[in-house]
């Protein structure tokens, strides 16, 4: 992921219980640290952070990577 360096490792999920959508998750070790999801029931797309400071270059490169990954139009 050479165009990625500060993503350490990612996976494209969907979630079709509690929300309507798909969108990748990104990890440091272990542990989620930054979600950037399409909502096709609420037709947005959000990024969660579930750690407190993240590195302004890793958000920027999941957000590259989102939108290299994951189809820009909504499912209905």
């Amino acid at each position: 992921m050479d165009k990625y360096p500060k993503i350490e490792k990612y996976v494209v999920a969907s979630d079709v219980g509690s929300r309507d959508g798909i969108g990748i998750e990104i990890y440091s070790g272990n542990n989620m640290i930054l979600e950037v999801f399409r909502d096709d029931t609420k037709k947005t797309r959000e990024v969660t952070l579930y750690k407190k400071e993240l590195d302004l270059e890793l958000v920027e490169q999941a957000i590259a990577l989102f939108k290299k990954e994951i189809p820009w139009e909504f499912q209905e």
